[in-house]
């Protein structure tokens, strides 16, 4: 076997079912599998039935003529390495949607600008699906911004090529309504020498499920993932990530925080990091953080690591859930700061540092503002 063959081969495992085009090969879940089991899914059915779907969100963006934008066919997404659906739900999206939009950054491009591409839900009671292609060319650069707004039942599927000695800003914004329902999956490839940072922010939704992943095409390749998410009563926001490490001399590193408020409200977020045997010589790291407000709230924060070689630089994970840090709170009390405004800085001490990871001074803002809101409720 080649070490190509070995870096590409099936590793069988609970967390990370076997990918696949076919929608057959994903069964309606029971709720009894491992990478469903802490998900409502009676309010998934629409998007794991297909059924209902007669709706399209609408869109705006800002991308430039230099990059070109088009539909192509399922045949043609796989002849470009898109990878194929780990879930119903992402396998669904393909299907309904039949072609994919592509957004093609060509080789060799500086696009200056954010890209900013703003999804807008047309209400609660409708179900639409999409297939998006991200290609971003050998030596190019760039930063794209998927935004979601408004309401709606959405499944999707989101690939991201990032070609050879590429650098990629990647930013997810779940920005919904509070009774939206969205669930898929985002999938980057990395390209030798490539650098790709990803940032995912999760707020408003009744239900947020996206199963992220990200694998490599060539040694080099560096992954940094972040995310945020704010989960109110009787929402439930998931994520599931799983990094693949398939070629040497790779890296990666994740970190996502969350907070919670409210009776009922609910955040699962799994990490999975598989090392293959040709994967020596890389470096990853996973980290989950959640910060619980007020009584009532449930995370369930999962990592995991599959190490098939001893030949590795470092792997390791962390996960922690927790109420506020009463050293932090008595530190900025006994400066004369009040309790609410002590409470208010230790949150936002908790999520600065990631929001401030986007780069984006218009996106930082609006998440400084959603979680300001938040806070009010709460303090």
């Amino acid at each position: 076997m080649s070490a190509l063959q070995a870096a590409t081969e099936t590793v069988a495992s609970h967390l990370h079912p076997t990918p696949s085009f076919d929608l057959a090969d994903h069964p309606l879940p029971t709720g009894k599998e491992e990478v469903w089991r802490f998900t409502p899914l009676a309010r998934l059915k629409p998007l794991l039935t297909g059924e209902f779907c007669d709706a399209f969100l609408d869109w705006q963006d800002n991308i430039p003529s230099t990059v070109i934008r088009g539909e192509i066919t399922l045949a043609e997404a796989a002849e470009l390495g898109v990878p194929a659906p780990m879930d119903r739900i992402a396998a669904m999206a393909v299907d309904k949607a039949k072609d994919a939009v592509l957004i093609d950054v060509p080789r060799g491009a500086e696009i200056a600008e954010p890209i900013v591409i703003s999804l807008r839900g047309p209400g609660a009671d409708a179900t639409a699906f999409g297939q998006f292609v991200f290609k971003i060319g050998a030596h190019s650069s760039a930063t794209i911004v998927l935004r979601h707004t408004g309401s709606v039942r959405y499944g999707a599927s989101v690939s991201v090529l990032v070609g050879e000695e590429a650098k990629l800003n990647f930013v997810s914004l779940q920005d919904w309504t509070d009774d939206a329902v969205h669930a898929g999956q985002h999938s980057f490839r990395i390209g030798r020498g490539a650098q790709v940072k990803s940032v995912t922010a999760s707020l408003g939704g009744s239900l947020i499920r996206l199963m992220e992943t990200a694998s490599f095409d060539g040694p080099g390749g560096e992954l940094e993932q972040f995310g945020v998410y704010f989960v109110d009563a009787g929402q439930h926001v998931e994520h599931r990530l799983f990094v693949d490490h398939n070629q040497p001399n790779t890296a990666s590193n994740v970190d996502y925080r969350g907070a919670l408020q409210g009776k009922g409200a609910q955040a699962v977020w799994v990490g999975d990091v598989l090392i293959r045997k040709v994967a020596e010589n890389i470096s990853t790291y996973e980290s989950n953080k959640n910060l619980v407000l007020t009584d009532g709230c449930r995370a369930e924060s999962v990592p995991n690591l599959e190490i098939e070689t001893g030949e590795i630089q470092g792997a390791g994970h962390s996960s922690t859930t927790g109420r506020f840090d009463d050293e932090q709170l008595f530190y900025l009390r006994s400066r004369g700061i009040p309790e609410a405004e002590a409470r208010r800085l230790v949150v936002y001490g908790f999520f600065t540092d990631i929001i401030r990871r986007i780069g984006i001074a218009e996106i930082e803002e609006r998440l400084m503002e959603a979680l300001e809101k938040e806070l009010e409720q709460v303090l």
